[in-house]
């Protein structure tokens, strides 16, 4: 057998070998999850997978890239969320378009009676005004939503509008209806976006429930639970399982805009609040705004006392804070 084949063939044979097991030559507990930044470059945008492309051509060559990419962000900003260890982030960095990278954080979340406090009446005032946020799409991005409470009826609701191109990915397609028009798994690939906290569960249907006559507790204090926006389609985005990890959320933001929401409601942040060039969350409520899109971001669990918000400091996104009612 000629010489050059067999030494052609082996070469190839090693350079693929390289690859499959590149990243066994690395100590996985050198490796962590990190945000990476990129120029942004209109004509990559035109097509996802050249888009995908360019972002693994940031990694080593010898590494297999479909394990290390966690996600590759398209609308937020243009870049990715990778696990790489701190010497790859080093060479990553010498590359043409990198701009900036850190190690991502880990989230907290924030914590039927309001409407009627606030004075809210179906047939007066600013329901009326507002036909109850008929038409309007929010997308809330948290832990994942229990599909079979009530609030989540489609009674009344008209059809989602046109421009909607979310999906469902409960098993029974059933679970979604008119009112519950979307619901995504961001944080556990392939598996239902079920709920298995609740806050998602109880602040979409304080956002936008439907109404549900005769709800009480335990026979006592019957009357309606209603959420603020009770004729709006819900879309929910699953980012926290166990914890909420930024890259998930990131991930969220950018499938709610890809989506065509018209609203983001976050009820989740950090502890403290960092400067605005580090500040994910913000730089995707600002894109989010360039397109129409109105961002809502709880202000967090602490207070109230001063330096004590974390989400919306930046102006990208109107900031909710939680104050006593009545009770």
């Amino acid at each position: 057998m000629d010489l050059k084949f067999i030494s052609t063939f082996l070469y190839f044979v090693l350079l693929q070998s390289s690859k499959t097991f590149g990243d066994h030559f690395t100590n996985q507990s050198d490796l962590e999850t990190y945000i990476i930044h990129l120029e942004f470059n209109n004509q990559l945008f035109s097509n996802s997978k050249d888009l995908l492309r360019w972002h693994q051509s940031f990694l080593p060559t010898n590494l297999n890239h479909s394990s290390r990419i966690l996600y590759s962000y398209r609308h937020v900003f243009n870049g990715f969320a990778a696990t790489l260890s701190s010497d790859e982030v080093r060479e990553m960095e010498k590359k043409p378009g990198f701009v900036t990278t850190r190690p991502q954080r880990i989230f907290q979340m924030h914590t039927t009676h309001s409407p009627s406090f606030l004075g809210l009446h179906q047939k007066v005032g600013l329901w009326n005004a507002s036909n109850s946020g008929k038409g309007v799409i929010i997308g809330l991005l948290d832990t994942g939503i229990d599909p079979q409470r009530p609030s989540f009826n489609d009674n009344g609701m008209p059809n989602p509008p046109l421009k909607w191109k979310g999906k469902c990915e409960f098993n029974v397609t059933t679970n979604c209806n008119k009112k519950l028009i979307g619901a995504r798994n961001i944080a556990q690939l392939n598996i239902p976006p079920s709920d298995d906290h609740g806050h998602r569960t109880h602040t979409s249907s304080t956002t936008a429930g439907n109404f549900v006559d005769g709800a009480n507790f335990f026979g006592n204090a019957n009357g309606t639970a209603v959420g603020i926006a009770p004729r709006a389609h819900v879309a929910i985005y699953k980012v926290c399982y166990v914890d909420c990890l930024e890259f998930n959320i990131i991930a969220g933001l950018d499938a709610a805009i890809g989506d065509g929401v018209d609203v983001i409601s976050i009820s989740i942040g950090l502890v403290d609040f960092p400067p605005l060039y580090d500040d994910n969350i913000a730089i995707g409520a600002y894109s989010a705004m360039k397109k129409g899109i109105f961002v809502s971001c709880s202000a967090g669990n602490r207070g109230p006392v001063s330096g004590t918000m974390t989400n919306g400091v930046h102006g990208f996104s109107q900031l909710v804070l939680a104050q006593q009612i009545e009770r």
